[in-house]
């Protein structure tokens, strides 16, 4: 469905077409009129003269030529004519015509008759013909012709000049309906972008601040926002209560068969499905926890903070293991994700990472042209290219030799995509094992200054 501004845009630029074009057709029609007037009130000055002439020659027609001064009436093929008809039917033409006459209707006319007739070399002339009586009484038939061209001419001038102005009129019409429709959509865009802002903070829309018919919508979104951020709020508290209440009994699950199998009972089966089940509560916890929160988060998290704490951590486990951690991050890298969602990722891909290297991690945080990169290489065995999904998926673990769940990378896929970001399972170029790149785009960067501004700093 076609957009508020292109319906308004093409609207207008259709109505200022049609008015163009009506505009031009109707003006062009009235100059057209007045230019044909104007023709006509020439031939009729031409023919008067033409009768006086006539009139003061006492009827002797072959003296016309003599008495009428135009120089047109004189030089054939001048485009400019007369001619008149005896009581008898007797022709006289002016030079110009030569030997050739002009058609003139029968009968008497009263009146002058204008007719669009054909001259010499079949030349289109307008003419005027009239039955004038003398002052001696006789009726003589007087007709005056002027080829059209000149009309033409005036007309295809008359036309040129119309369509240059209504062509200009047009674009101007056009203009204006751009401008009127970027003035009349700029509060549109202005709650659009209001509204954007006020999902990360607490603070309300100005129902003042907006036109009079966007108001009740202003109002509107206010009780909106209001109520997504209480079901947000709502949704979170019971994740949070829900994970508390079920992490204590399977921790108290987990000690009592660690015990007994301390004893040598054989629980290793119970105790593993224990874990899975722990590990599956914990990722559907992580799911719902990100699933209310992702865009809706008012969180800003100092990414390079988390970093160097994860750093100094597992730097000392791997030095533990007799393994070490290279980390390259950037400062000063603030994203829009909560905290403890973008650090749950952190730790889970590290863990996995220290846990399969052969000797070394690497961990590096930095900005790209795309949003920012968190990357996590290994120089252990790696994940073949036609194994990393299953590595992504619901329990898809593929060494059962070492400890853990086989969710760690599902989990960590959960919770960014919950926000718009993406993890990727590669083969590292730098280590030969494998690389975890985790994608954040821009939409999610802060510059400091706006968080200082705007939103509270998680991870300091």
């Amino acid at each position: 469905m076609l957009s508020l501004r292109r319906r308004a845009v093409i609207g207008g630029a259709l109505s200022a077409i049609i008015a163009v074009i009506v505009g031009t057709y109707l003006l062009y029609s009235l100059m057209s009129s007045i230019a044909v007037s104007r023709f006509d009130q020439a031939l009729v000055e031409r023919h008067t003269q033409i009768i006086v002439a006539l009139n003061d020659s006492n009827a002797a027609p072959e003296e016309l030529n003599k008495q009428v001064f135009d120089p047109g009436f004189r030089t054939p093929f001048s485009g400019r004519y007369w001619q008149v008809t005896a009581p008898d039917g007797q022709t006289f033409t002016s030079n110009s015509l030569l030997s050739e006459t002009l058609a003139v209707p029968p009968g008497v006319t009263e009146g002058p008759l204008f007719r669009d007739i054909f001259a010499l070399a079949d030349e289109p002339v307008r003419s005027v013909h009239q039955s004038v009586i003398l002052s001696n009484g006789e009726t003589w038939g007087v007709t005056v012709a002027e080829s059209r061209e000149r009309l033409a001419v005036e007309h295809r001038a008359t036309r040129s000049s119309l369509l240059l102005a209504f062509a200009l009129v047009g674009m101007l019409g056009i203009a204006g309906t751009i401008l009127q429709t970027k003035a009349i959509m700029h509060p549109l865009d202005r709650l659009r972008r209001d509204v954007s802002g006020r999902w990360d903070s607490d603070e309300g829309l100005e129902v003042s601040e907006y036109p009079e018919e966007v108001a009740p919508l202003v109002a509107d979104i206010n009780e909106l926002l209001e109520r997504n951020r209480e079901i947000v709020a709502r949704a979170r508290r019971q994740a949070a209560d829900l994970a508390h209440a079920l992490k204590t009994p399977t921790t108290i699950l987990q000690n009592e068969l660690t015990t007994l199998s301390e004893q040598g009972l054989p629980v290793d089966a119970s105790l593993e499905a224990l874990r899975r089940v722990d590990a599956q509560l914990g990722r559907s916890l992580a799911r719902m926890r990100a699933a209310n929160s992702g865009a809706s988060a008012r969180a800003m998290t100092r990414l390079s903070s988390s970093a160097a704490r994860f750093t100094r951590l597992f730097q000392k486990m791997a030095e533990r293991d007799g393994k070490r951690l290279i980390a390259e991050c950037e400062s000063d890298i603030l994203v829009r994700i909560d905290a403890q969602d973008i650090e749950e990722v952190m730790g889970n891909l590290l863990d996995n990472a220290l846990k399969y290297c052969t000797t070394t991690v690497s961990f590096s945080l930095g900005t790209t042209p795309d949003g920012v990169e968190l990357s996590i290489e290994d120089d252990g065995p790696g994940i073949p290219e036609a194994a990393r999904h299953e590595a992504l998926s619901s329990g898809g673990r593929l060494d059962s030799s070492k400890p853990g769940t086989g969710l760690g990378l599902a989990i960590a896929l959960d919770l960014v995509r919950a926000y718009g970001a993406d993890l990727e399972l590669q083969r590292s170029d730098k280590l030969g094992g494998l690389a975890a790149r985790v994608t954040i785009p821009k939409k999610l960067i802060r510059s400091q200054q706006d968080a200082l501004l705007r939103l509270p700093l998680a991870a300091e």
